[in-house]
């Protein structure tokens, strides 16, 4: 397998085979992510491609789940994915479903049809960051993109019958923010009504344009229980039919796996005794953080 550059997957697709079928992202401005900031977007050839899946293939003969990346595979002409998973189908009968990254721009490129091909091509599992509902958080940290733009491409996803996969950031409205964010968030997530909600706690990393601004003081991070804090309010506002709601990335100072709206009560209790005890003990320490 040819792999280019550091190669980022999401947590649940850990058993999966990882293809890379783009090398970067095709956006690449976010003022937090450190990805792929090294990296010159670029789509692989159909040839590079194969020759990895052949490589794969001949060495594996019992793969199941295969996820596509980098950060954006879905930007890919239509063709060109539908060969892809045609390929990978005759290279692995036992291949069960397919995942990717996407973005709004992404998704809204694909018409309804081509949304539907490609789901029942076995591309089942559509990977979004959110990141924040708040549009003056996601204009802040460059984003690209409006909320409504992103409430209609999970639409989009929904419709077509693929598993719809979100990220959030707590931290990411800084401390001035905070609260905002996180109401904004689930207030946003309760309309996408994705499959599975991640989030992660923001991680400022030296060498991205957020680094530099909390440098200067232009951004600050909230503190550990206000983070917590962030995704009690989640919870709490939360509307979701049936969601896994998973907050047990490496980077988050209180882990929490729920499936709602059944968990919420209990969640949301556990989530109110951790904020009263002020105890720092409780949380992850921070040399076990990462991203």
């Amino acid at each position: 397998m040819n792999y280019e550059g550091t190669i980022i997957r999401p947590p649940n697709e850990a058993n999966s085979l990882i293809l890379q079928v783009t090398v970067g992202c095709s956006h690449n401005r976010c003022t937090f992510c450190p990805a792929y900031i090294e990296k010159k977007f670029r789509i692989k050839s159909i040839e590079e491609i194969f020759a990895d899946i052949d490589t794969a293939a001949e060495a594996l003969d019992d793969v199941r789940r295969i996820f596509l990346c980098d950060g954006d595979p879905l930007i890919m002409k239509q063709d060109d994915l539908v060969e892809i998973l045609d390929y990978l189908s005759l290279k692995f009968p036992k291949l069960i479903r397919v995942g990717i990254y996407a973005n709004a721009k992404s998704i809204l490129r694909k018409s309804d049809d081509e949304l539907r091909q490609l789901r029942d091509k076995k591309l089942s599992n559509v990977y979004m960051g959110l990141e924040s509902g708040d549009q003056q958080t996601l204009d802040r940290v460059k984003k690209g993109v409006t909320i409504e733009k992103m409430i209609e491409s999970a639409g989009r996803v929904r419709n077509a019958g693929m598993k719809l996969n979100v990220t959030v950031l707590l931290g990411l409205g800084g401390k001035e923010r905070s609260a905002i964010h996180a109401k904004e968030t689930i207030n946003v997530l309760n309309r996408m009504q994705p499959n599975h909600i991640g989030a992660l706690t923001l991680m400022i990393v030296p060498g991205t344009a957020l680094y530099n601004s909390q440098s200067d003081g232009r951004f600050e991070l909230p503190a550990k229980f206000e983070l917590v804090n962030e995704l009690k309010i989640m919870i709490e506002g939360s509307n979701l039919k049936n969601c896994l709601f998973f907050s047990n990335h490496a980077s988050n100072y209180f882990p929490i796996k729920a499936r709602l709206p059944r968990d919420k009560k209990n969640i949301l209790a556990e989530l109110k005794a951790v904020i009263a005890s002020d105890d720092e003990r409780i949380l992850r320490d921070e040399f076990t953080r990462g991203l």
